[in-house]
């Protein structure tokens, strides 16, 4: 039987009110790592969630609601799909409003400091396969001097990680170019930003969308559309319009870890490169756990009784410029990024993370002795929330075996990338796909049991492991763009997104130089 949210909140793994007394306490490190672990080994199944009771009203009752905004399509979350599926709308004569809750566009690549772009090329590393939009913005951060072309990148490199399996062609960029790229994007289109907007409900007629309540330094205010796309990452908009969603994976009753990313500079990168090289015949996984990047370094530390971190090695990418590095080795399990309580509780932890990864640079890592923190992530990374159900749910075997649908509307070949699958602490799955690409149809993008709404990023229809390959940044523009590609076709044409004729939609996306085999 469905929960509802409040319900579904409370079977999820990580308490924010527990770790907050314990914080305050001074809860050593060991204990409160362990104290996570028993959390995660007594969590529930993940449920299927049902949609708010206030989904059907028009707004909220009691409340003064200023009648603000009109547009043709309204996309909620200024993330890379959102601006995307604003930027393609708007280019196709829409009038578009994009709001987000923060202060700039680009979500986890700028406020999240999440990098590098992964891979846009097909798994034989031969050809792009991701373009449109997003060989657009690559293009535009190289000339402001803010990216090296994936072209120019190939795996087991210092841009790579070293990583070789899924990481030919990666893109290194600076976040706050692309901040200026972004804007840049959709002030040249046409598109109406809104930034400090925070979703609040959908405006309903029935089972059909017409808008968005906002809370903004104003107060509250209604955003009228004829159609709206969820890019919340979270299927925020979806889950709270009624459609059904599922929180995770639960079939294993988790949810991916989160991480926090930070950057640092000042780095004498040759020698940090110097102590890597000779170590790469080392690199290895076993049962699924990562011992790559520097693990003979954490190994020291870890007998020093320096370091209780729940990773093996450290993931730690080069930046455009030389002494400058991206970091993804913060780990933070049972995280419900849709809990604001439990949400803090993360983004605490993750800064104490980060505090002793840099102690770990400054004693441990050649050439790391003088780094500086550049800066965490304004917001965590989040990895997997909720998975909005459409008429189609996408499969993890359909990525695997190279599937291209009828209806594709984007190629890729990410590989099935799902952290903490395994259990414990560290385990993860990884699984290259087994042909050179694999479709997502654009039946991903309709939710089940609501009108007028398409989805774009993390949150469409796909089970938890085949969200696990598509949730990064390329597939996430290039779904974008197909969802605001496929909203300004309705639009012009009357149709519902469910009747949109595909054959339509795939030659609006091939004019704008999106690849589709």
């Amino acid at each position: 039987m469905p929960l509802d949210e409040a319900s579904a909140k409370g079977s999820i793994l990580f308490g924010g009110n527990v770790f907050l007394r314990n914080l305050a306490n001074n809860m050593d490190r060991r204990k409160f790592l362990g104290s996570m672990g028993l959390a995660a080994a007594g969590a529930a199944a993940l449920p299927v969630l049902g949609a708010c009771s206030e989904a059907s009203s028009a707004g909220i009752p009691g409340k003064d609601i200023k009648e603000s905004y009109n547009a043709d399509l309204l996309v909620v979350g200024g993330g890379p799909a959102g601006v995307c599926a604003a930027v393609a709308a708007a280019r196709m004569g829409q009038k578009v409003l994009l709001v987000d809750s923060g202060n700039c566009l680009g979500g986890m690549g700028t406020k999240g400091l999440v990098g590098p772009f992964m891979t846009c090329y097909d798994a034989t590393g031969e050809r792009q396969i991701i373009r449109g939009l997003f060989n657009e913005i690559v293009e535009r951060l190289i000339a402001g001097g803010g990216a090296i072309h994936p072209s120019k990148i190939r795996h087991t490199t210092e841009f790579t990680a070293w990583i070789t399996e899924g990481h030919d062609h990666v893109t290194p960029f600076d976040p706050e170019i692309l901040k200026k790229v972004y804007d840049r994007l959709c002030a040249e289109a046409g598109v109406k930003v809104l930034f400090h907007a925070n979703f609040v409900t959908p405006i309903m007629k029935g089972r059909k969308i017409q808008g968005a309540v906002l809370l903004t330094p104003s107060g509250l205010e209604a955003a009228r559309a004829r159609m709206v796309i969820d890019a919340t990452g979270d299927g925020t908009v979806a889950f709270r319009a009624g459609a059904p969603c599922v929180f995770g994976d639960p079939d294993s009753g988790r949810v991916q870890p989160a991480s926090l990313f930070f950057r640092i500079n000042n780095v004498d990168t040759d020698r940090l490169i110097a102590d890597v090289v000779p170590h790469l015949p080392e690199f290895r996984r076993v049962n699924g756990v990562s011992y790559r990047c520097l693990h003979w370094r954490v190994a020291e530390a870890e007998a020093a009784g320096e370091w209780d971190l729940a990773r093996k090695s450290v993931n730690i990418w080069r930046s455009v410029e030389k002494d400058q590095w991206v970091i993804n080795c913060t780990r933070i399990h049972g995280v419900d990024a849709t809990d604001a309580e439990n949400l803090t509780a993360a983004e605490i932890e993750g800064r104490r993370q980060v505090e002793e990864l840099m102690n770990f640079f400054h004693k441990y890592v050649p050439g790391c002795e003088k780094a500086t923190l550049m800066g965490t992530g304004a917001t965590m990374g989040i990895r997997e929330s909720r998975h909005v159900h459409g008429d189609f749910v996408l499969p993890v075997d359909d990525l695997v075996n190279g599937v291209i649908p009828e209806d594709n509307i984007l190629l890729s070949a990410n590989s099935i990338d799902v952290h903490g699958a395994m259990g414990g602490p560290a385990g993860g799955l990884y699984m290259p796909i087994q042909k050179d690409m694999y479709g997502v149809p654009y039946r991903c993008l309709i939710p089940r049991d609501v009108e007028g709404l398409l989805l774009a990023g993390r949150c469409i229809s796909a089970d938890s492991a085949a969200a696990g390959a598509i949730r990064v940044m390329p597939p996430a523009m290039a779904l974008g763009q197909a969802a605001g590609t496929a909203a300004a076709l309705c639009l012009q044409l009357g149709a519902s997104p469910a009747s949109l004729d595909y054959a339509d939609l795939r030659k609006s996306l091939l004019s704008q130089d999106v690849f589709l085999g």
